[in-house]
């Protein structure tokens, strides 16, 4: 879980960017990246910090922050939204806690499936081996 006021550490930063917008993209920053400290940030507790640093390590600075971009939308405004919801999502993903896999053996049922569909199987090419008059 999320603590309450986790966006009030982010910090957003713009420039402009590519792709849909016409003569916008030259001059409107649009694109928006927002950072948000994960190592220093008082507002997760150290086990969440801790899970985070290992879950989110591909995504974070060498000072601990974690960098997201959108640039999807052609306001700011929108896509500054976008940020916001892909930083929840991705801290929402890696928080999760993990379920253990329990193994499971076969049923003794499958176990005579498996074997009598190999038996079919064998047959089928025994079948189209070549008759021989002298075995």
């Amino acid at each position: 879980m999320l603590p309450i006021n986790w966006k009030d550490n982010i910090r957003f930063m713009t420039s402009r960017s590519g792709g849909k917008g016409g003569q916008n993209v030259n001059k409107v920053e649009t694109q928006v990246e927002a950072h948000l400290p994960i190592v220093n940030n008082p507002d997760f507790s150290p086990g969440q910090i801790d899970l985070l640093q290992k879950n989110l390590s591909s995504k974070l600075t060498k000072e601990g922050i974690l960098i997201v971009k959108a640039q999807v939308h052609r306001s700011q405004h929108a896509n500054k939204w976008e940020a916001e919801q892909k930083l929840e999502k991705l801290l929402i993903n890696s928080l999760k806690k993990k379920k253990t896999r329990i193994a499971t053996k076969p049923s003794v049922a499958s176990k005579e499936r498996k074997l009598e569909s190999k038996k079919k199987r064998s047959t089928v090419k025994a079948e189209r081996r070549k008759f021989r008059l002298d075995d």
